[in-house]
């Protein structure tokens, strides 16, 4: 019997991931804590490796409904190991997209994503000691920062402190403890809400607060601060922090709530009233109506021309489309680059034309 023996190729001769629309197949899916699953993928092509910073996130399309649904997830995997992605995923309750990934995928399925994207990543913000704080699934791009340093630079300075209901909730428990054992400068303080009658714990108890980040990381002061988790949470953490003195210039944060832009202004027509702007779509060949105030990503959808958007707040960039002529409003929250900007590109869920556009979608 013939076996197919896998290819081995050196990285150098493989094509690296980009920004851009891929197909990524399900190779694994792994149980963490409840309801909490990780699922590992891999490109449904051969010879591409897998580029981005740890920290950062991708939008999964996924068909849970005729119309597919686009959900964004931080990446718990690191890039120095580039051959496979992982997202890990709690699924709350109400959800949909999460809770058809739990029911549906399985290990040979394919899903698109869009990706990578986001500034949260401790390559674009430097420092000489770590204190990443989470909370919750907010662990995971605290997990991929800290999967990329310890391969990367094992000797890293990372004080680890996690938040969970309950021991049995805390992800990546047995990892984050070996962590502890094999690298040298990593501190790891664990603090849960409550325990069950006879469960043993030897951490604190609680939520967190000033005495508690000053127990667990006494230095913080002088560290480089990622935190990751529910708004209240990380609004704790902002207070206690900045209450201590903490430069907040070295305090960075994640989260996918953003506040919401300020309310944009309308098209005014030279008789003092407010009038549409015409939006042409060139990739599809459809022209549209923009009704004033309403976004580009709205008179796409009126249209009937997909755009595809998961967070619709200018903040995941997954409606990121390329502007061919006229000018727009956009009021984003980090979701595309200046770069990005300059070469024609802007965000359609928080873009309002300021006239005719065209765009190419």
């Amino acid at each position: 019997m013939n076996m197919v023996q896998p290819t081995y190729r050196h990285i150098d001769e493989m094509h690296p991931w980009s920004d851009r629309e891929h197909r990524l197949e399900c190779v694994a899916v792994t149980p963490e804590a409840p309801d909490v699953m990780t699922f590992t993928f891999r490109p449904d092509r051969p010879g591409v490796w897998f580029r981005y910073l740890p920290g950062q996130f991708v939008t999964l399309e996924i068909p849970a409904r005729p119309e597919p649904l686009m959900r964004t997830y931080t990446l718990s995997s690191s890039p120095s190991r580039p051959y496979t992605v992982s997202v890990t995923v709690k699924a709350q309750k109400g959800s949909l997209g999460t809770r058809w990934m739990f029911d549906n995928l399985r290990p040979g399925m394919a899903l698109k994503a869009l990706g990578p994207q986001g500034d949260f990543s401790y390559a674009r913000h430097q420092g000489d000691r770590y204190l990443f704080l989470s909370a919750g699934s907010g662990i995971t791009p605290m997990m991929s920062m800290t999967r990329d340093l310890g391969d990367r630079s094992p000797d890293s300075d990372i004080t680890f402190l996690h938040c969970a209901r309950s021991p049995d909730d805390i992800i990546f428990r047995w990892e984050l403890e070996a962590r502890a054992r094999d690298m040298p400068q990593f501190t790891l303080g664990l603090i849960v809400e409550q325990l069950s009658r006879g469960q043993l714990w030897s951490g604190l108890k609680g939520r967190i607060d000033k005495a508690k980040i000053a127990l667990l990381a006494p230095d913080f002061l002088d560290r480089t601060v990622f935190c990751c988790g529910p708004e209240p949470f990380m609004a704790t953490v902002r207070e206690s922090l900045s209450g201590a003195g903490f430069d907040m210039a070295n305090y960075h944060e994640e989260t996918f709530h953003p506040v919401a832009p300020p309310p944009p202004n309308a098209t005014v027509d030279h008789h003092g009233g407010v009038e549409p702007t015409r939006i042409f779509f060139s990739a599809s060949g459809k022209e549209g109506a923009c009704e004033p105030g309403h976004t580009i990503l709205q008179a796409a959808r009126a249209a009937g021309v997909r755009v595809a958007a998961a967070c619709e707040s200018g903040l995941c960039g997954t409606c990121k489309v390329r502007k061919l002529a006229g000018e727009v409003e956009m009021n984003h929250n980090g979701g595309i680059l200046d770069d990005e900007i300059d070469d024609g590109f802007i965000l359609a869920c928080c873009s309002r034309p300021m006239g005719d556009v065209e765009i190419e979608a």
